[in-house]
């Protein structure tokens, strides 16, 4: 068994359906485009929504802090054609501290990774690299979970449930993944989860892997005040990626649009 994140499971995050399938990557492409670049995504991964913006003609920044994700993009990058790829510049860097001596119309932190800033010092920090690399009526926008109280109370610790459909991999190994909720802390707010993964290789063998995540979850007015102590106006918070207002449905998505003035 491993339990070593992102460099045990890279490889295999593009095959994992809720993440190939998400219904984001409209809408964070629809705002690249509106915002004329150059656009900034902090928590790049494998290229997910990085790839769909050059492709739609933006140029694009992708930071990441995991090596075994950026290798896995820059696969990925290199199966585009040459002026999808020229538009492309993938950085590693932590995104609480990062100097990239530019400024972006767009900066994005598309699908949570925010909510592994387990605390307000690292939440700033990121937040104030983000304005300081923003040009000015440049936006910022990042989505979170809406925490469900339901869900949040649940007497499901250490139950591992299935997370996702079965997939295959090119190579024959077939993948189950399953998850738990290891613990709850209610004081600071956070979630730990594992992601579990078997694996079948095609001669039989079996693996397990563990991707261990834990998770800072917001509430909507908390969330605006932090941005709005980090120097940003609140433009819209989305329930949704077809932009309809938060409280339209429960729980959804936690989305912002904040503006650097």
């Amino acid at each position: 068994m491993a339990s070593e994140g992102y460099a045990a499971t890279a490889e295999l995050y593009d095959f994992v359906v809720p993440y190939r399938d998400r219904p984001d990557i409209h809408f964070f492409v629809d705002l690249a485009r509106e915002s004329g670049g150059p656009v900034l995504e902090l928590g790049c991964g494998t290229g997910r929504v990085l790839i769909p913006t050059s492709r739609a003609g933006v140029q694009i920044v992708g930071l990441d802090q995991s090596p075994e994700m950026l290798a896995v993009c820059r696969e990925n990058v290199q199966e585009e054609p040459p002026d999808v790829q020229a538009r492309i510049r993938l950085v590693e860097g932590d995104m609480r501290q990062f100097e990239l001596s530019r400024q972006f119309a767009l900066v994005t932190i598309p699908f949570r990774p925010f909510q592994h800033l387990l605390d307000v010092d690292d939440q700033l920090a990121c937040l104030s690299c983000v304005h300081r690399h923003l040009e000015n009526d440049g936006k910022l926008v990042l989505d979170v979970f809406n925490p469900s109280l339901t869900s949040l109370t649940r007497e499901n610790l250490d139950q591992e449930q299935e997370s996702a459909p079965p997939f295959a991999l090119p190579d024959g190994r077939s993948v189950v993944r399953r998850e738990k909720v290891v613990a709850r802390d209610y004081f600071r707010q956070i979630i730990s989860i594992e992601l579990i993964y078997y694996v079948t290789w095609p001669d039989g063998r079996e693996e397990r892997l563990v991707h261990a995540l834990p998770m800072r979850y917001f509430f909507r007015y908390e969330l605006e005040h932090l941005l709005e102590r980090a120097g940003f106006k609140m433009e819209e918070a989305y329930a949704d990626y077809e932009r309809n207002p938060y409280g339209s449905t429960y729980p959804g998505e936690l989305v912002f649009v904040a503006r650097k003035p």
